[in-house]
């Protein structure tokens, strides 16, 4: 891995990696027509942000587009081992991310997602991004690429705070029910 980061354009770069991630909005209309009518929002329900969790979002969301930005011109490390480790990790994640997207589209709107991969997570487009994100910075060598991936996962959590409370509004009971059930992160859900 490299203290000092490498820009290079090329074709060979990790956007190509990251490219699932950028497209995930079109791959999320194709799976859920729910997407193109505004019917999703209903689907995930209300989230209230304090001042942290809107600092927290915008932050993430810069650090997301540096990221994006980055991996225009951050060259993948072909043939290296770090790049075969990193395109396992890469691939975990996309196919979590993949299950995750039909999970959601194949939940009816106003019901919490609880089946799939939300069996075992409440949050696994979380996780699945983090992964995929992880994968791209190992198969570049990129340690800038790795830090500022672990900062948007820290700021994942803000997050799924303000989703979590969202859905509680939303679904009272039931998704409280849900929370005691199932992990925030990953893990064997506990039984009934």
């Amino acid at each position: 891995m490299s203290f000092l980061p490498t820009f290079e354009l090329g074709l060979w770069n990790a956007w190509i990696l990251m490219l699932v991630y950028i497209l995930h909005p079109l791959i999320m209309l194709v799976v859920d027509k729910a997407v193109g009518t505004g019917k999703i929002f209903k689907k995930m329900g209300d989230a209230p942000t304090d001042k942290r969790e809107k600092r927290d979002n915008i932050i993430a969301m810069v650090i997301l587009f540096l990221l994006i930005l980055y991996s225009i011109f951050l060259p993948l490390k072909a043939g290296a081992s770090w790049f075969y480790a990193g395109l396992a990790i890469w691939l975990v994640g996309l196919v979590m991310f993949l299950a995750a997207i039909v999970n959601v589209a194949a939940t009816p709107a106003g019901q919490v997602f609880k089946k799939g991969m939300y069996r075992y997570s409440r949050h696994p487009l979380y996780i699945s991004v983090s992964a995929i994100f992880l994968g791209v910075g190992v198969a570049s060598t990129s340690w800038v690429f790795m830090f500022l991936t672990a900062i948007y996962i820290i700021l994942q959590n803000s997050q799924a705070d303000a989703e979590e409370r969202g859905c509680l509004n939303t679904y009272g009971e039931e998704y409280k029910e849900y929370m005691n059930r199932t992990p925030r992160w990953m893990g064997i859900p506990k039984s009934r």
